[in-house]
């Protein structure tokens, strides 16, 4: 059952995911933008879940990886519907613990809010909730409210990351920094000193927004944004097993 299977949407939409079967809650890694399910992050969550009998599931947004559709279509609100119909397809009822990388932490918040009674946990590797607002110059958001596409060098590949218009009207829409954020389960946040793209310090205005009291910060001080070195990973492992044992 570890093999990609796609799930078809209504609209034809075909959506990737690999799933681990086990008992107890099962961890749902959430890629971020532009990213897919294919990253060492997901592979290390699944590889230790998949050896240690505990349920997983990854998978690709629309228009990311080897699901269908157009990466400019791409939403938050889209995305977290997304993975809502793909919970509800491959584990129903099943409670779950959120893993979210960068954009994917912002969108854990997101199910964590649309499924209260289901979501048990999250752990955020880099999250960046909010970057629509303070990801962007007021110049670039100018640029993105007349509706062009706005692109930014990649220090991550040779072709420039865009920006479209319907991305950064929907995450202005649904941001979750300026109030309380109602989860009340625990959280562990994980976040680099040395992040060029998020701050560390949205990592403790997000434990602030929190409702919960259940929720850990941990400061990797030499850890950029991606966390993907040896010892980011087995901290990511050791992060998800304490979390997974407990529930």
């Amino acid at each position: 059952m570890t093999e990609t299977r796609f799930l078809t949407l209504p609209d034809g939409r075909r959506l990737a995911h690999r799933f681990t079967p086990g008992p107890g809650p099962v961890l749902v890694f959430l890629p971020g933008y532009k990213s897919d399910m294919a990253g060492s992050k997901a592979a290390a969550l699944f590889d230790h879940c998949h050896a240690r009998g505990r349920a997983c599931l990854l998978l690709d947004y629309s228009g990311c990886g080897e699901s269908s559709g157009s990466f400019g279509e791409g939403t938050l609100t889209r995305w977290r519907d997304e993975v809502l119909a793909l919970v509800d397809a491959v584990c129903p009822g099943r409670p779950l613990v959120l893993a979210g990388s960068s954009m994917g932490g912002w969108l854990m918040l997101l199910l964590a809010l649309a499924r209260p009674d289901q979501v048990r946990a999250l752990i955020g590797v880099a999250a960046a909730p909010d970057f629509t607002t303070w990801g962007f110059d007021a110049a670039q958001q100018a640029l993105l409210q007349t509706g062009e596409i706005l692109y930014e060098d990649n220090p991550y590949g040779p072709e420039p990351t865009p920006t479209y218009p319907g991305f950064w009207r929907d995450g202005q829409a649904n941001r979750v920094l300026e109030g309380p954020i109602g989860f009340a389960g625990p959280v562990h946040l994980l976040h680099g000193q040395r992040d060029a793209d998020v701050p560390w310090e949205i990592a403790l205005r997000l434990a602030a927004a929190l409702r919960s009291d259940a929720v850990q910060v941990t400061l990797i001080k030499d850890g950029d944004h991606r966390l993907s070195r040896d010892q980011d990973l087995a901290l990511l492992l050791r992060t998800a097993e304490a979390l997974l044992a407990t529930l």
